[in-house]
């Protein structure tokens, strides 16, 4: 009986020493999985505190842990997430700045997020210098983020790489494809290296998006022009001609657009509605004034012409050929046959050249036998010249230029004549003639008339 006790105490004995480092081991296990349960419970309740805490208590509470350790990081980040939040760019930028320098030795900080932030800040603060090398230092850790890839484009259009632009833009719009302003400076970047179809694909999607930006949808208009679609052009810029900012610029094109297809009274009032615009750039007045004033030339409406070129004169006296146009057509206003002569149409041109070949001889008889106008910058007419004493086949070139007449056109007149059979010729202009052109028709049959005798003959006409 005692043996049967002592073996089943020795059992027991046996049993327990062996239970016991099983039950400090499953101790262990429950204490380390409680700690970690309650680290991780606490680690969000700790952010929950830190975000209910008041501007005031985060600032004095890590300005607190700064005094005893300038380079604590996570005083730092406290204080760096605040005044991003806030959108204070200037503590934003110095504090994470502080963070960069301390990445190299505290590798639980967030590198890319830190680089990020402090290039952020520094677009905002306009340090792009900054700010680009900060983000090209992230995209190194990371290409696919959309911030930097975007940002990184802005830079380089801001830089004039339009290139380099259009490539970190494309990325960053796979990233987000509907993101407005990554379409508005990728389509600007393309339309500046002329890829204009691409361009106006992208800015037509932005302007879409936001159709308040007149910027973007200015561009888009320049881009449809640069296409030849004029069409489209003229919609929109006919729509911004009354953008405050805008309009001026846009009326411009507008005009530009309505003139080129002769449509002279809508590029008038294109003109006008620019002018109309308070606070106009100078440069862009002076354009305004200076073709309004050669539509006025191309209607014939010379005194409007010469009020705004003497207006744009006094503006800018140097400005293109302005001191030109204003001698040459003050003289026209005067003479209604020289205007008729230098810029009415075909037919009237053609009608008083007829006049003028019967005026030369007026004792004779004059049949005219042809009339030809050339691109209405010439007209030739082939007469029958019949006098007391002698008669003639006489060809006539009237030239609609005040210019300088050279030898290359008397050569020409001088050729027809023999084509023709023609005993004499007559070359008038409202112009002058070369000194080789001279020396050409000395030993020919060919009389030159220039500006002033030709004025007399118009005058003899009234």
């Amino acid at each position: 009986m005692t043996d049967l006790t002592t073996n089943y105490h020795n059992v027991g004995m046996f049993e327990f020493y062996v239970l016991i480092p099983i039950i400090i081991f499953l101790s262990v296990v429950l204490i380390v999985s409680l700690s970690i349960y309650r680290k991780k419970r606490e680690k969000p309740d700790k952010k929950k505190k830190a975000r209910g805490r008041s501007k005031e208590i985060i600032i004095r509470d890590a300005n607190r842990r700064l005094a005893i350790n300038p380079k604590d990081a996570s005083a730092l980040e406290d204080l760096g997430e605040l005044y991003y939040n806030e959108e204070d760019w200037e503590k934003t930028m110095k504090t994470y700045g502080l963070l960069q320098e301390l990445c190299a030795t505290d590798k639980s900080l967030d590198e890319l997020v830190i680089n990020i932030r402090f290039a952020l800040a520094a677009i905002k603060m306009k340090n792009y210098n900054a700010a680009y090398k900060s983000f090209l230092y992230a995209r190194s850790m990371k290409e696919d983020v959309f911030e930097i890839n975007y940002n990184l484009g802005y830079l380089e259009y801001l830089k004039k790489n339009y290139e380099k632009a259009a490539g970190y833009l494309s990325q960053a719009r796979i990233l987000i494809p509907d993101h407005q302003l990554t379409l508005k400076y990728l389509g600007l970047s393309l339309s500046k290296i002329n890829r204009h179809p691409d361009a106006a694909k992208m800015l037509k999607q932005a302007v879409d998006l936001d159709p308040a930006d007149k910027e973007t949808l200015f561009i888009l208009g320049q881009t449809y022009y640069n296409l030849n679609r004029s069409d489209l052009a003229q919609k929109i810029f006919s729509h911004l001609r009354g953008d405050p900012v805008m309009g001026p610029k846009a009326a411009i094109y507008a005009g530009t657009l309505n003139s080129n297809m002769k449509n002279f009274e809508a590029a008038t009032m294109d003109y006008e509605i620019g002018l109309r615009h308070e606070n106009i750039q100078a440069d862009v007045k002076q354009e305004l004034k200076y073709r309004l004033a050669l539509v006025y030339l191309k209607t014939q409406q010379i005194p409007e012409a010469l009020s705004n070129l003497k207006d744009l004169k006094v503006l800018n006296p140097k400005y293109k050929d302005v001191e030109t146009l204003i001698q040459k057509y003050s003289e026209m206003n005067t003479n209604k046959n020289l205007q008729i002569f230098l810029m009415a149409e075909t037919s009237e041109f053609a009608i008083i050249c007829r006049r003028l070949a019967s005026g030369m001889f007026p004792k004779a008889t004059v049949k005219i036998v042809n009339i030809s106008v050339q691109k209405n910058e010439h007209a030739d007419i082939l007469a029958e010249i019949s006098t007391v004493k002698w008669e003639d086949v006489v060809l006539f070139r009237f030239i609609r230029t005040t210019g300088l007449v050279g030898e290359l056109t008397l050569r020409d007149l001088y050729s027809k004549m023999k084509e023709v059979k023609a005993g004499r010729g007559f070359c008038l202009t409202a112009g002058t003639f070369s000194e080789s052109g001279k020396q050409f028709v000395e030993a020919r049959l060919i009389d030159l008339v220039e500006k002033n005798d030709l004025n007399k003959y118009l005058e003899n006409l009234s």
